[in-house]
């Protein structure tokens, strides 16, 4: 048997593997049919639930009955995980678990939905989806492996165009309630935020997607959103509405103080501004960075061949067993774009802040800025920092 006949031994067919490892090989993935595909598929659920509220969904189809069973089922599952006791405030252990059973659960469920050739490789999309078992943290790449899931059902036809509504509406939005619930249940740390100069900690896509449901809307505007009145009343019904409104609960200070970027965005003319805006945005910033592309997954379905990734490297990457600290087999670091960055630098949950105020007090942990409740001018967080503004994206006037 050869080198590369072993190393395939070691895991499942088909299971989809890293290919992006430059900035060479994430501009030929993008200028690929298949990433176009899926770029057009992020729009058409984008476009699907224009000026849509929350509870305006279809009649579900058999397909997302069952989508709408597993994400359930996973919900469940936590509450017979619960967390572990520990002195860090970073991801709690008990997380990786949760992640263990979780994948059985979606391999299980998918067994009755996709054919034998393919349940590997989209099971893979959907457990990644739940954010990373050897950094127990979350971030725009995991949001991005759920979008592609989905992606995965859509290339092996498994959708009808009245489903696209409800993919968003029923399905996505059950899913950021998932994610919301590892999230503060695990204290999940954000996988290469930004802080404060992010739109959020962890998500992106709801942001997208709540903009174009609030296109249409005659009364609302972009800076409704400093309305505390209007984040109560309307944020079950929109979904941009309802992040700041999650936000919001969880930071102190204003909106101008622990969200500056939605703040920019606040003084678009439109809706649509604004939708227009964070589609060019989650293009720039998602899907063209480096940092979080090196860990987009291939296989059949979605396809590439990488001129800087061996295959027999790429197998030993998948098959390297994580430690607490992320790559126990090594890291591996994408270059040509921003910081050469493999597991990234360990930033703790705004969901753990609270817990260890007390801790603060004695001295022993230092506070969180924007998250432990000190408004702190003296913080390094304060400093005018190199970033991308909204305004490169949107037009606010």
């Amino acid at each position: 048997m050869s080198g590369i006949e072993t190393l395939e031994a070691k895991i499942p067919k088909n299971t989809p593997i890293r290919k992006i490892l430059t900035k060479e090989d994430l501009e030929a993935f993008r200028k690929t049919p298949i990433f176009k595909d899926l770029f057009n598929f992020i729009c058409l659920l984008n476009s699907s639930v224009k000026g849509c509220k929350t509870s305006q969904t279809d009649a579900k189809s058999e397909i997302i009955g069952k989508l709408e069973a597993i994400l359930d089922n996973l919900l469940n599952l936590v509450k017979e995980t619960p967390p572990l006791e520990t002195n860090s405030r970073f991801g709690n252990p008990a997380f990786r678990q949760y992640f263990d059973k979780a994948e059985e659960e979606i391999h299980n469920s998918l067994a009755q939905i996709i054919d034998t050739d393919h349940l590997t490789e989209v099971v893979k999309y959907f457990s990644e989806g739940l954010g990373s078992r050897k950094r127990i943290d979350y971030g725009t790449g995991h949001e991005l492996n759920f979008i592609v899931f989905l992606f995965c059902l859509y290339k092996l036809n498994k959708f009808a165009d009245s489903d696209y509504k409800n993919l968003v509406l029923v399905i996505f939005y059950k899913y950021i309630a998932l994610l919301r619930k590892l999230q503060t249940t695990y204290w999940l740390e954000p996988a290469g935020s930004h802080g404060v100069w992010g739109l959020d900690d962890y998500h992106y896509l709801p942001f997208m997607f709540g903009s174009s449901q609030l296109a249409l809307h005659k009364h609302l505007k972009p800076k409704s959103i400093h309305n505390p009145e209007v984040l109560e009343e309307y944020s079950k019904e929109y979904m941009y509405l309802d992040m700041i409104y999650h936000v919001d609960s969880l930071k102190t200070g204003s909106i101008q103080w622990h969200s500056p970027m939605i703040d920019d965005i606040s003084g678009a003319k439109s809706w649509q501004k604004v939708n227009d805006g964070l589609i060019k945005m989650y293009s720039a910033e998602v899907l063209n960075k480096l940092p979080i592309m090196q860990h987009f997954l291939f296989g059949t379905i979605i396809t590439f061949e990488s001129g800087s990734l061996p295959r027999d490297l790429a197998i030993e990457i998948e098959t390297a067993s994580g430690d607490t600290d992320g790559c126990k087999g090594g890291h591996i670091y994408a270059l040509g774009q921003e910081f050469p960055v493999c597991c990234g630098i360990r930033i703790p949950s705004v969901f753990a802040a609270p817990t260890y105020q007390g801790y603060e007090k004695e001295g022993l942990l230092s506070s969180i800025p924007y998250q432990s409740g000190k408004d702190d001018p003296k913080s390094t967080a304060n400093l005018d920092m190199p970033r991308q503004t909204p305004r490169m994206y949107i037009n606010v006037y």
